[in-house]
């Protein structure tokens, strides 16, 4: 082959596998990104859904042994601006004064709450409310050692966030199964109330699957009546045992302590969003685009229903899954995949679990009359 036709030969196939490298980062650009972190996490072994009847222990030091040195203090610090003085705008005020008016004041905004330290590689669980704004953040633990903490990546929806530390050996709390926790078992929840130090309160679970709560987009939780007072937020709730089922999140107050009303976001759900912050630095949920409403009974009475369960589409995101799918505002869904639903909540759990890309059915009235529809499901949009 002469010299110039070998040369053309080597710059077309050149520029042909420019062309296909081009399209494969286009198509698939997490090949530049190499494999995700692996967080390690210990958790407890499987135990039977409905545990015997068991005479409760003469003390719960055991669990606390346990699961207190994984539960640290968090400290944050933040300078924040003393808002300026309406008053400094007033035509009169600079006609007397002039323009010299006092520059802002700034003051150092300092905050506690607490969190749970989930591996021994430095990840701590703690509430995003925590950390939110925060300019510095230092961790102590049980141990009195402290350290620097930094911000691996937050999810307001759920007020979860996650830290982490650069230190060696840390402990690290056993993760418990939440969805086995039973209405009247044992929890102690752990954390920093009031920045007094470590603080250990026992009470029972009260309720599981509290919802449409107004605190977060995401809710699940537990409620206790174990006290759970300011500070307490980010710390650990666990079982009898000493393991964690989930983590202490909000009160329901008139005077701003403990009132016997406390919230909890179950591990399992804050683990699922400990573990995609750390691999994708995000936390990545399905979506149809629809704006829901649960069925009251006067709604399902009109719908010709004989129950609550369900709920309405009440707007469709145009350009959005639902709309591609066929939903109209108004139909009424009572399945996902042949799943019934409880409610519009229990839906959108369903949906923000579900991979983006998964095809789902969806089942439902419209206008009295049955139908189902496939629909595939987004990825949801970044809010804020």
């Amino acid at each position: 082959m002469p010299p110039a036709s070998r040369l053309r030969f080597v710059l077309i196939w050149s520029v042909v596998g420019l062309a296909v490298a081009a399209a494969l980062l286009i198509a698939r650009p997490d090949l530049l990104r190499g494999a995700p972190p692996v967080v390690t996490i210990r958790e407890a072994p499987p135990t039977a859904p409905a545990r015997a009847a068991i005479p409760a222990p003469a003390s719960y030091a055991g669990a606390v042994a346990r699961a207190a040195p994984a539960v640290v203090n968090v400290y944050t610090a933040k300078l924040v601006t003393r808002r300026r003085s309406p008053l400094l705008n007033d035509p009169l005020f600079r006609y007397f004064f002039g323009e010299r008016a006092p520059a802002p004041r700034r003051r150092l905004q300092t905050s506690l709450g607490s969190g749970v330290l989930v591996s021994p590689q430095g990840y701590i669980l703690t509430n995003n409310h925590v950390i939110d704004g925060a300019e510095e953040i230092q961790v102590q633990l049980a141990d009195g050692r402290t350290a620097a903490a930094s911000v691996v990546g937050t999810d307001p929806e759920t007020d979860l966030a996650v830290l982490h530390i650069d230190l060696k050996p840390l402990p690290a709390i056993t993760v418990g199964d939440s969805r086995h926790l039973r209405v009247g078992d044992v929890v102690l929840a752990i954390g920093n109330p009031f920045g007094v130090g470590q603080t250990v309160t026992q009470g029972i679970v009260s309720a599981t699957g509290r919802h449409a709560l107004g605190l977060n987009v995401y809710e699940d939780f537990i409620q206790t009546d174990a006290a759970i007072n300011p500070g307490n937020s980010g710390g650990a709730l666990v079982d009898a045992d000493g393991d964690l089922v989930g983590i202490n999140t909000a009160i329901f107050t008139r005077s701003g302590g403990s009132q016997g009303i406390g919230f909890a976001i179950p591990e399992r759900l804050a683990v699922g969003v400990l573990r995609q912050i750390i691999e994708h630095g995000e936390v990545i949920r399905g979506w149809l685009g629809i704006e829901v409403q649960d069925l009251t009974p006067a709604l399902a009475q009109s719908f010709g229903l004989k129950d609550t369960r369900g709920f309405v589409i009440a707007g469709i995101v145009r350009g959005g899954p639902a709309q591609r799918a066929g939903l109209h505002a108004g139909d009424v869904v009572t399945a996902i995949d042949g799943r019934p639903v409880a409610d519009a909540q229990g839906a959108l759990r369903v949906l923000a679990n579900t991979a983006p890309g998964t095809r789902v059915r969806v089942s439902g009235l419209r206008g009295g009359r049955p139908f189902t529809l496939t629909a595939t499901v987004a990825r949801r949009p970044r809010h804020g």
